[in-house]
């Protein structure tokens, strides 16, 4: 009986081990890695067990163990998690949404700026926990109180919990400001990736409001401001360059509800009515772009042929919320000043230069800050020693010194 348990053991020890290698082989092999991106081996290695978790993610799923995830975030929230003494730290709760609040212990006779952040992970990973040193790093570099919003994520909760989450807590924080020493002209909104989403269209939804004080600027590190066009400069370019690949952006799309085999008619735009691209395209096409982000290889949009039942299942992209990038001229023009981060190896690159466009349009003040070596996901390698790159210093400078200035 023993010796049968010692055989059982070894082989389902053997078979994980090699799945684990063919896996990480296999993205080894099939990944970019651009030169211009330093420590391109250590940026390898990181993708590829980025990978594996989500593959094992998505086989303990199909076994019925836990869910997708679930898993990811229970080895997401591992990360360790560094306590500065110079700062309260405070976990509350706004209804049933939890957020953590940093505050400098340091005494001031004068309330500090404030700074509402949402972190990205595309509503599967990312978190308080994720996202406490790079808080507690804005709030001790800019003398800020910062509040991180935990909105409800994948697996229980789908769209469009998260938006309704952040802009909830939002408005919670905006008219208690007092109550944690902040000054109310001086809120910056700020978010990465799906995060940054959320920031425009945060400061889209508060346009108009009398009731609470005006945001003053909202700052949006490579955010995702539309799922429509997928066929833009840098989401060809970009396809195989982690942490973002495009196969893994399809993954996410099950926070919206969308089933994976809508994938070929999203990838080549058969789910986009005629009418609609005339209207929007103005704000979607790679036109908008400039000219030095459509290199020669880059092929123009082209729709595949229309198909209704896609379009049916699909058809909430274009809301609002999802797309903020295709908000009215008018709501737009009003939208406080801001600072777009975008990454050259990264596939949402031309959505924030796509955003920038829209805002300098409508005269909306916009600082730029475009990393030539920098990648999706990066800043959340914030202060990982070993793991960190020259790019994730850059980004954050840029922001801290944006933030300086208001």
């Amino acid at each position: 009986m023993i010796a049968w348990l010692v055989i059982f053991l070894t082989l389902g020890y053997t078979l994980v081990l090699g799945l684990n290698l063919w896996i990480f082989i296999e993205h080894w092999q099939i990944i970019d890695a651009p030169p211009a991106i330093v420590h391109t081996v250590k940026f390898r290695i990181l993708h590829c067990f980025g990978h594996l978790i989500l593959t094992w993610g998505c086989t303990l799923e199909k076994l019925r163990i836990c869910r997708m995830p679930s898993f990811c975030q229970f080895l997401h929230d591992l990360l360790p998690v560094q306590k500065d003494p110079n700062l309260v730290v405070t976990n509350l709760r706004f209804g049933t949404i939890t957020v953590r609040l940093f505050q400098p212990k340091a005494v001031t006779c004068f309330p500090r700026r404030g700074i509402i952040y949402y972190h990205g992970g595309a509503a599967i990973i990312g978190s308080l926990d994720a996202y406490h040193n790079l808080c507690s790093f804005l709030a001790k570099k800019t003398d800020s109180v910062v509040l991180s919003v935990g909105y409800r994520k994948l697996p229980d909760y789908h769209y469009p919990v998260c938006s309704w989450d952040c802009l909830n807590a939002t408005i919670h924080f905006l008219k208690t400001l007092k109550m944690y020493g902040v000054d109310p002209s001086r809120v910056v909104i700020c978010g990465d990736s799906f995060g940054g989403g959320l920031v425009t269209f945060i400061t889209q939804a508060l346009v108009g409001r009398t009731d609470i004080p005006k945001v003053q600027a909202q700052i949006l590190i490579y955010p995702v401001v539309q799922g429509i066009n997928f066929q833009l400069p840098s989401y060809q370019q970009n396809k195989k360059v982690p942490f973002l690949i495009r196969d893994l952006m399809m993954c996410f799309y099950r926070y919206l509800s969308i089933d994976p085999c809508w994938e070929d008619a999203l990838l080549t735009g058969a789910c986009i009515p005629a009418n609609m691209w005339e209207k929007y395209k103005k704000w979607l096409s790679s036109d908008n772009l400039p000219e030095r982000f459509r290199n020669k290889n880059y092929k123009p949009e082209f729709l595949a042929p229309f198909n209704e039942a896609a379009y049916l299942e699909t058809r909430h992209l274009f809301e609002i919320d999802n797309a903020p990038l295709l908000a009215d001229d008018q709501v737009i023009a009003q939208v406080p000043e801001a600072l777009i981060v975008t990454c050259e190896w990264d596939l949402l690159r031309d959505d924030g230069l796509l955003y920038k466009k829209r805002l300098e349009d409508q005269g909306v003040p916009v600082s730029w800050y475009h990393a030539e070596d920098g990648f999706h996901g990066c800043i959340i390698l914030f202060d990982s020693k070993f793991f960190s790159f020259p790019c994730i210093e850059k980004v954050m400078t840029s922001v801290v010194k944006y933030l300086m200035e208001r």
